[in-house]
């Protein structure tokens, strides 16, 4: 990393003039902050959009008949396949690019590994080392604007929607966690939801204490608004009991009778708890109906086979049992739900694409085998198609090694 001491940029000043900005102008302000700097002679934020094969171009004075437009906001759509932004998001590193007598920055604006967007910086000097640094870290501290910013306006979540969303999924979308990559010194993670057009009612989830883990993946019986309504009842019981310190287990049993009381004619989850003890490096989970997770170690792919109990709402005094869950440094776990494996998905070889994307940062791995997912299913998906995928690098407890806001 570059001396900090040379930087043009005092992010102190920086963040106070952000903080004193009103929410939908702190972008702007950063922005001008950088023209400032660096005599950028242009300077865009690019947020991921929901998709996750596109990037969009938020702005808010002109804009061209193919932008999206609201009142003086724009927004304007950047394919990611094979272009320089993605791989920006891809590799986690700077891209810079000359044409035509300008220069162009493109920096990944990233949290703990969750890729929000990208920062597009225009010069007319060829940047040296520091202002590639400069940017870097500008564009990760654009990170920390978006995500306290976005508490206190929708600017953001319609940026993002380059396809409108019904009420069901409007519904699904709120109860996924902010942010759906989770990078920590012993463990990566990263989850993905491929909605189908119908709206299936999955949910994945994941909270991270002092010393332990929590995930967890569910699918509601049935579609759209009725399917929406029940996972949202299963995953408030679930953070309910989790929040109050619960056990797996006590997460389990409350979780399953607050949703048997509330779908008295039948409605019912299927879903996985895991937990990971972080001191002890051990793991447990509860298995209430769902497909079973998927195992990498050592180059090789194998169903884990814990037993199942009943879906989440059937029986209402069910006692759920907690198994161990065998993790060795150098694991991938993948949990699953249905959309991935049956209907018109059934073609796809899942234990091959995750054999052979093993390199692939858990972020990448999730949306690519979404992508062959949906290739497969001509883009009609039958059900929700979601995964999460866990790394256990093992080991105590110890800190990251970061470059702007990813591992380095």
């Amino acid at each position: 990393m570059a001396d900090r001491r040379s930087t043009r940029l005092d992010f102190g000043q920086l963040f106070a003039a952000v903080e004193n900005a009103p929410p939908v102008a702190a972008v702007d302000v950063l922005k001008e902050r950088l023209a400032q700097a660096f005599g950028a002679n242009d300077v865009s934020f690019l947020i991921a959009d929901f998709s996750g094969q596109a990037l969009i171009r938020l702005g808010h004075v002109d804009h061209d008949l193919t932008a999206r437009s609201q009142g003086r906001e724009t927004a304007e759509r950047v394919p990611l396949a094979g272009s320089p932004h993605g791989r920006a998001l891809a590799t986690q590193a700077v891209q810079v690019e000359n044409g035509a007598g300008t220069f162009r920055l493109l920096a990944p604006v990233t949290n703990r590994g969750e890729a929000i967007g990208v920062l597009e910086v225009c010069l007319l000097e060829n940047p040296d080392e520091q202002t590639v640094a400069d940017v870097a870290w500008a564009a990760h501290a654009l990170a920390y604007v978006v995500i306290a910013n976005r508490r206190f306006t929708d600017l953001f979540a319609w940026g993002q929607r380059s396809v409108p969303l019904s009420l069901a999924a409007e519904i699904q979308h709120r109860l996924l966690p902010g942010s759906y990559t989770c990078e920590a010194g012993q463990f990566t993670l990263a989850a993905w939801l491929e909605p189908s057009g119908n709206v299936g009612g999955d949910t994945f989830d994941f909270a991270l204490e002092r010393d332990t883990l929590h995930l967890s993946m569910t699918d509601a019986m049935g579609h759209e608004v009725e399917a929406a309504v029940l996972a949202t009842v299963l995953v408030g019981a679930l953070r309910n009991a989790r929040r109050a310190g619960a056990g797996l287990a006590e997460q389990a049993g409350s979780a399953n009778a607050g949703l048997a009381a509330f779908a008295r004619r039948g409605g019912f989850v299927t879903g996985q708890l895991a937990q990971v003890d972080l001191r002890a490096q051990t793991a447990t989970i509860v298995n209430a109906g769902h497909p079973p997770p998927l195992r990498l170690r050592d180059g090789r792919v194998e169903r884990l086979d814990p037993a199942a109990d009943p879906p989440f709402g059937i029986v209402p005094d069910y006692q759920y049992r907690v198994q161990a869950l065998p993790l060795q440094p150098g694991d991938r776990i993948v949990f699953l739900t249905d959309g991935m494996l049956e209907r018109n998905a059934a073609s796809v070889d899942i234990e091959a694409v995750l054999a052979a994307d093993r390199e692939l940062h858990p972020r990448e791995a999730v949306q690519h085998l979404s992508q062959v997912v949906l290739q497969a299913t001509d883009g009609e998906l039958s059900d929700d198609a979601t995964a999460l995928c866990f790394d256990w690098h093992g080991g105590p407890s110890h800190q990251r090694t970061t470059d702007s806001g990813a591992d380095a």
